[in-house]
Protein backbone atom coordinates (compact mmCIF):
# COMPACT_ATOMS: atom_id res chain seq x y z
CA UNK A 1 0.00 0.00 0.00
CA UNK A 2 3.16 2.48 1.04
CA UNK A 3 4.40 2.17 -2.42
CA UNK A 4 1.66 2.75 -4.16
CA UNK A 5 0.22 5.40 -1.90
CA UNK A 6 4.00 7.16 -2.14
CA UNK A 7 3.72 7.16 -5.95
CA UNK A 8 0.63 8.97 -6.49
CA UNK A 9 2.32 12.43 -6.79
CA UNK A 10 4.72 11.12 -8.92
CA UNK A 11 2.41 9.79 -11.71
CA UNK A 12 0.25 12.82 -11.63
CA UNK A 13 2.73 14.49 -12.33
CA UNK A 14 2.68 13.07 -15.55
CA UNK A 15 -0.32 14.25 -16.38
CA UNK A 16 -0.81 18.09 -17.91
CA UNK A 17 -4.12 18.91 -17.24
CA UNK A 18 -5.38 17.87 -14.43
CA UNK A 19 -3.27 17.69 -10.98
CA UNK A 20 -5.40 17.30 -7.87
CA UNK A 21 -3.75 18.55 -4.41
CA UNK A 22 -3.12 16.14 -1.81
CA UNK A 23 -4.78 13.12 -3.24
CA UNK A 24 -2.40 10.37 -1.27
CA UNK A 25 -3.52 12.63 2.21
CA UNK A 26 -7.58 12.17 0.14
CA UNK A 27 -7.14 8.84 -0.57
CA UNK A 28 -4.83 7.17 2.45
CA UNK A 29 -8.00 7.34 4.79
CA UNK A 30 -9.87 4.88 2.58
CA UNK A 31 -6.93 2.01 2.07
CA UNK A 32 -6.41 -1.45 3.75
CA UNK A 33 -4.21 -4.17 2.79
CA UNK A 34 -5.42 -7.94 3.06
CA UNK A 35 -1.92 -9.42 2.55
CA UNK A 36 -2.31 -12.59 0.53
CA UNK A 37 -2.23 -15.53 3.09
CA UNK A 38 0.05 -18.06 3.28
CA UNK A 39 0.28 -21.69 4.62
CA UNK A 40 3.11 -21.80 6.50
CA UNK A 41 3.96 -25.90 6.12
CA UNK A 42 5.61 -28.19 8.80
CA UNK A 43 9.37 -28.18 7.26
CA UNK A 44 10.35 -29.72 11.10
CA UNK A 45 12.32 -32.65 9.24
CA UNK A 46 14.18 -30.99 6.06
CA UNK A 47 15.57 -28.40 8.76
CA UNK A 48 19.48 -28.92 9.10
CA UNK A 49 20.67 -28.52 12.48
CA UNK A 50 21.75 -24.76 12.67
CA UNK A 51 18.40 -23.39 11.44
CA UNK A 52 16.24 -25.62 14.55
CA UNK A 53 16.53 -22.08 16.50
CA UNK A 54 15.32 -20.30 14.10
CA UNK A 55 12.22 -22.67 13.56
CA UNK A 56 11.65 -22.83 17.24
CA UNK A 57 11.23 -18.70 16.83
CA UNK A 58 8.94 -18.67 13.91
CA UNK A 59 6.57 -21.36 16.32
CA UNK A 60 6.92 -19.31 18.99
CA UNK A 61 5.75 -16.29 17.07
CA UNK A 62 2.96 -18.36 15.81
CA UNK A 63 1.59 -19.07 19.11
CA UNK A 64 2.30 -15.77 20.31
CA UNK A 65 -0.51 -14.61 17.39
CA UNK A 66 2.42 -12.58 15.33
CA UNK A 67 3.38 -10.41 18.37
CA UNK A 68 7.31 -10.77 19.31
CA UNK A 69 8.22 -12.22 22.39
CA UNK A 70 10.61 -10.02 23.85
CA UNK A 71 12.68 -12.44 24.50
CA UNK A 72 16.16 -14.24 23.65
CA UNK A 73 15.92 -18.00 22.21
CA UNK A 74 18.88 -20.24 23.88
CA UNK A 75 21.30 -19.69 21.85
CA UNK A 76 21.21 -15.75 21.49
CA UNK A 77 24.45 -15.27 23.62
CA UNK A 78 26.29 -16.55 20.37
CA UNK A 79 23.60 -15.10 18.88
CA UNK A 80 24.99 -11.90 19.93
CA UNK A 81 28.55 -12.63 18.72
CA UNK A 82 27.68 -13.38 15.53
CA UNK A 83 25.49 -10.54 14.85
CA UNK A 84 28.02 -7.88 15.79
CA UNK A 85 30.41 -9.76 13.25
CA UNK A 86 27.83 -8.96 10.72
CA UNK A 87 27.47 -6.06 11.58
CA UNK A 88 30.77 -5.31 11.18
CA UNK A 89 30.76 -7.00 7.75
CA UNK A 90 27.94 -5.70 6.10
CA UNK A 91 28.92 -2.11 6.45
CA UNK A 92 25.88 -1.02 7.56
CA UNK A 93 26.17 0.64 10.33
CA UNK A 94 22.50 0.34 13.25
CA UNK A 95 21.00 -2.64 10.84
CA UNK A 96 22.02 -5.37 13.47
CA UNK A 97 21.51 -4.15 16.97
CA UNK A 98 22.21 -6.18 20.00
CA UNK A 99 19.47 -8.08 21.74
CA UNK A 100 18.46 -6.78 24.53
CA UNK A 101 18.89 -9.05 27.89
CA UNK A 102 16.16 -11.36 30.29
CA UNK A 103 14.21 -10.79 32.82
CA UNK A 104 13.55 -13.59 34.94
CA UNK A 105 10.01 -13.56 33.95
CA UNK A 106 10.76 -13.55 30.21
CA UNK A 107 13.28 -16.56 30.99
CA UNK A 108 10.74 -18.57 32.60
CA UNK A 109 8.24 -17.66 30.12
CA UNK A 110 10.94 -19.07 27.10
CA UNK A 111 11.32 -21.92 29.38
CA UNK A 112 6.84 -23.29 29.03
CA UNK A 113 7.56 -22.21 25.10
CA UNK A 114 10.38 -24.13 24.51
CA UNK A 115 8.75 -26.94 26.54
CA UNK A 116 5.77 -26.71 24.00
CA UNK A 117 8.33 -27.09 20.93
CA UNK A 118 10.94 -29.70 22.65
CA UNK A 119 9.81 -32.07 20.31
CA UNK A 120 11.66 -30.70 17.06
CA UNK A 121 15.24 -31.67 18.92
CA UNK A 122 13.95 -35.50 18.75
CA UNK A 123 12.20 -35.20 15.36
CA UNK A 124 15.39 -34.06 13.72
CA UNK A 125 17.78 -36.46 15.82
CA UNK A 126 15.25 -39.69 15.44
CA UNK A 127 12.07 -40.51 13.29
CA UNK A 128 12.11 -37.41 11.37
CA UNK A 129 15.82 -37.70 10.58
CA UNK A 130 15.64 -41.58 9.19
CA UNK A 131 12.73 -40.40 7.02
CA UNK A 132 14.42 -37.51 5.67
CA UNK A 133 17.69 -39.70 5.08
CA UNK A 134 15.36 -42.42 3.55
CA UNK A 135 13.47 -39.66 1.11
CA UNK A 136 16.54 -38.47 0.18
CA UNK A 137 17.76 -41.91 -1.32
CA UNK A 138 14.17 -42.01 -2.67
CA UNK A 139 14.81 -38.65 -4.65
CA UNK A 140 18.60 -38.30 -6.12
CA UNK A 141 17.69 -34.97 -7.51
CA UNK A 142 18.15 -33.42 -3.74
CA UNK A 143 21.75 -32.65 -3.70
CA UNK A 144 22.26 -30.04 -1.11
CA UNK A 145 21.93 -32.31 1.76
CA UNK A 146 23.82 -34.86 0.05
CA UNK A 147 26.67 -32.24 -1.00
CA UNK A 148 27.20 -29.97 2.05
CA UNK A 149 26.38 -32.68 4.51
CA UNK A 150 29.08 -33.96 7.50
CA UNK A 151 30.77 -30.44 6.69
CA UNK A 152 31.06 -27.87 9.44
CA UNK A 153 28.99 -24.79 9.12
CA UNK A 154 33.16 -22.19 8.27
CA UNK A 155 34.06 -24.79 5.51
CA UNK A 156 30.58 -25.71 3.73
CA UNK A 157 29.93 -23.04 0.67
CA UNK A 158 27.28 -20.34 0.66
CA UNK A 159 24.09 -21.95 -0.70
CA UNK A 160 22.24 -18.72 -3.12
CA UNK A 161 18.77 -19.58 -3.82
CA UNK A 162 17.02 -17.87 -6.56
CA UNK A 163 12.93 -19.24 -6.68
CA UNK A 164 11.54 -16.91 -9.06
CA UNK A 165 9.37 -17.18 -12.52
CA UNK A 166 12.04 -17.56 -15.24
CA UNK A 167 10.88 -14.38 -17.04
CA UNK A 168 12.42 -10.36 -17.50
CA UNK A 169 10.53 -8.94 -14.65
CA UNK A 170 12.45 -10.81 -11.99
CA UNK A 171 15.98 -9.52 -13.79
CA UNK A 172 17.62 -12.64 -13.77
CA UNK A 173 20.60 -11.06 -15.98
CA UNK A 174 21.18 -8.36 -12.46
CA UNK A 175 21.27 -11.76 -10.50
CA UNK A 176 23.54 -13.56 -12.78
CA UNK A 177 25.59 -10.86 -13.05
CA UNK A 178 26.38 -10.68 -9.37
CA UNK A 179 26.96 -14.32 -9.48
CA UNK A 180 29.42 -14.30 -12.17
CA UNK A 181 30.88 -11.22 -9.89
CA UNK A 182 31.71 -13.74 -6.96
CA UNK A 183 33.22 -16.39 -9.28
CA UNK A 184 35.70 -13.70 -10.94
CA UNK A 185 37.04 -13.24 -7.18
CA UNK A 186 37.67 -17.15 -6.66
CA UNK A 187 35.04 -16.82 -3.84
CA UNK A 188 33.08 -20.61 -3.62
CA UNK A 189 29.21 -21.14 -3.52
CA UNK A 190 26.47 -23.06 -4.68
CA UNK A 191 23.52 -22.02 -5.73
CA UNK A 192 19.98 -23.02 -7.03
CA UNK A 193 18.00 -21.63 -9.42
CA UNK A 194 14.48 -22.24 -8.85
CA UNK A 195 11.11 -21.07 -10.03
CA UNK A 196 8.46 -22.00 -13.51
CA UNK A 197 9.48 -21.24 -16.96
CA UNK A 198 6.88 -20.52 -19.45
CA UNK A 199 7.04 -20.10 -23.67
CA UNK A 200 10.17 -17.78 -23.51
CA UNK A 201 13.02 -17.96 -21.75
CA UNK A 202 15.46 -15.51 -21.33
CA UNK A 203 18.86 -16.68 -23.01
CA UNK A 204 21.01 -15.74 -19.57
CA UNK A 205 19.51 -19.05 -17.54
CA UNK A 206 21.43 -21.26 -20.43
CA UNK A 207 24.61 -19.12 -20.41
CA UNK A 208 24.62 -18.72 -16.82
CA UNK A 209 23.99 -22.78 -16.03
CA UNK A 210 27.30 -23.32 -18.63
CA UNK A 211 28.96 -20.82 -16.83
CA UNK A 212 28.82 -21.48 -13.06
CA UNK A 213 28.83 -25.36 -13.88
CA UNK A 214 29.25 -27.41 -10.36
CA UNK A 215 28.53 -23.95 -8.61
CA UNK A 216 24.92 -25.10 -9.60
CA UNK A 217 23.37 -27.47 -7.66
CA UNK A 218 19.13 -27.04 -8.79
CA UNK A 219 18.42 -25.87 -12.01
CA UNK A 220 14.75 -25.22 -13.05
CA UNK A 221 11.57 -25.88 -11.30
CA UNK A 222 10.25 -28.62 -8.86
CA UNK A 223 7.16 -29.87 -8.91
CA UNK A 224 7.14 -31.56 -5.93
CA UNK A 225 6.31 -29.40 -2.91
CA UNK A 226 8.44 -31.37 -0.92
CA UNK A 227 11.48 -31.40 -2.87
CA UNK A 228 10.76 -27.64 -3.07
CA UNK A 229 11.25 -26.54 0.68
CA UNK A 230 13.70 -29.03 1.36
CA UNK A 231 15.93 -26.89 -0.78
CA UNK A 232 14.74 -23.64 0.64
CA UNK A 233 15.62 -25.21 4.27
CA UNK A 234 18.99 -26.35 2.95
CA UNK A 235 20.27 -22.78 1.35
CA UNK A 236 21.23 -20.19 3.36
CA UNK A 237 20.26 -16.93 1.52
CA UNK A 238 17.62 -16.30 -0.86
CA UNK A 239 17.89 -13.09 -3.63
CA UNK A 240 15.31 -10.97 -5.35
CA UNK A 241 16.40 -9.52 -7.99
CA UNK A 242 12.66 -8.16 -9.39
CA UNK A 243 11.46 -5.12 -11.19
CA UNK A 244 7.66 -6.02 -10.40
CA UNK A 245 6.81 -8.04 -7.36
CA UNK A 246 2.90 -7.53 -6.15
CA UNK A 247 3.71 -9.45 -2.67
CA UNK A 248 6.28 -12.03 -3.03
CA UNK A 249 5.48 -15.35 -1.70
CA UNK A 250 8.60 -17.35 -2.26
CA UNK A 251 10.49 -14.64 -0.63
CA UNK A 252 8.67 -15.63 2.95
CA UNK A 253 8.27 -19.10 2.20
CA UNK A 254 11.98 -18.91 1.84
CA UNK A 255 12.31 -16.93 4.77
CA UNK A 256 10.44 -18.88 6.99
CA UNK A 257 12.66 -21.79 5.85
CA UNK A 258 15.46 -20.16 7.31
CA UNK A 259 16.75 -18.25 4.63
CA UNK A 260 18.87 -14.90 5.18
CA UNK A 261 16.51 -12.48 2.25
CA UNK A 262 18.25 -9.84 0.47
CA UNK A 263 15.79 -7.94 -1.51
CA UNK A 264 15.79 -4.35 -3.79
CA UNK A 265 14.76 -1.27 -1.50
CA UNK A 266 11.88 -1.00 -3.89
CA UNK A 267 8.32 -2.42 -4.51
CA UNK A 268 6.42 -4.09 -1.99
CA UNK A 269 9.66 -5.44 -0.28
CA UNK A 270 9.76 -2.42 2.53
CA UNK A 271 6.57 -3.10 3.72
CA UNK A 272 7.24 -7.07 4.75
CA UNK A 273 11.06 -7.18 5.51
CA UNK A 274 12.87 -5.05 7.88
CA UNK A 275 15.79 -2.31 6.72
CA UNK A 276 18.58 -4.69 7.11
CA UNK A 277 17.49 -7.11 4.16
CA UNK A 278 17.14 -4.24 1.59
CA UNK A 279 19.58 -3.34 -0.72
CA UNK A 280 19.59 0.19 -2.70
CA UNK A 281 22.17 -1.34 -5.88
CA UNK A 282 23.18 -4.40 -7.57
CA UNK A 283 26.99 -3.17 -6.17
CA UNK A 284 25.48 -3.46 -2.85
CA UNK A 285 24.08 -6.94 -3.37
CA UNK A 286 27.59 -8.26 -4.35
CA UNK A 287 29.50 -6.41 -1.84
CA UNK A 288 27.25 -8.09 0.72
CA UNK A 289 27.22 -11.37 -1.08
CA UNK A 290 31.33 -11.34 -1.51
CA UNK A 291 30.79 -10.88 2.39
CA UNK A 292 28.43 -13.74 2.97
CA UNK A 293 30.69 -15.96 0.79
CA UNK A 294 34.04 -15.09 3.33
CA UNK A 295 31.87 -15.51 6.41
CA UNK A 296 28.90 -18.49 5.79
CA UNK A 297 28.84 -19.52 9.13
CA UNK A 298 27.50 -16.05 10.78
CA UNK A 299 24.49 -16.01 8.28
CA UNK A 300 23.95 -19.52 9.14
CA UNK A 301 23.41 -18.25 13.02
CA UNK A 302 21.18 -15.33 12.22
CA UNK A 303 17.85 -15.32 13.71
CA UNK A 304 15.21 -13.82 11.34
CA UNK A 305 14.25 -10.71 12.71
CA UNK A 306 10.90 -9.71 10.56
CA UNK A 307 7.91 -11.42 11.06
CA UNK A 308 5.82 -14.32 9.74
CA UNK A 309 2.69 -14.88 11.44
CA UNK A 310 0.97 -11.77 10.62
CA UNK A 311 0.96 -12.76 6.76
CA UNK A 312 -0.01 -16.89 7.68
CA UNK A 313 -3.49 -17.61 6.90
CA UNK A 314 -4.19 -18.56 10.29
CA UNK A 315 -4.14 -14.97 11.22
CA UNK A 316 -5.63 -13.70 7.89
CA UNK A 317 -8.53 -16.03 7.35
CA UNK A 318 -10.87 -14.03 9.83
CA UNK A 319 -10.54 -10.72 7.85
CA UNK A 320 -10.88 -12.22 4.73
CA UNK A 321 -14.49 -13.78 5.97
CA UNK A 322 -15.46 -10.46 7.31
CA UNK A 323 -14.60 -8.48 4.83
CA UNK A 324 -16.24 -11.35 2.13
CA UNK A 325 -19.31 -11.35 4.37
CA UNK A 326 -20.00 -7.72 5.31
CA UNK A 327 -22.94 -5.86 3.68
CA UNK A 328 -22.56 -3.55 1.60
CA UNK A 329 -23.10 0.08 2.39
CA UNK A 330 -25.85 1.67 0.67
CA UNK A 331 -23.54 4.29 -0.74
CA UNK A 332 -21.57 1.55 -2.84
Amino acid sequence: MESFLTSIGKFMKLIPDHRPRDLESIIRPKCQVIYFPIRFPDVKRYMPKHKITHLKKMLSLERNNGAAPSMALPSQQEQRGSESVLKNFTGESGLCGAVSGLGTIQQESLGSSLMQLSDLNQSNSSDDSNSYQEEKKQNPTLNPSDTLGGVDDQQRPLHIVWPHRWEHDKDPESFFKVLMRLKELGLKFHVSVLGETFTDVPDIFSEAKKALGSSALHWGYLPSKDDYFQVLCMADVVISTAKHEFFGVAMLEAAYCGCYPLCPKDLVYPEIFPAEYLYSTPEQLSKRLQNFCKRPDIIRKHLYKGEMAPFSWAALHGKFRSLLTTEPKEDL
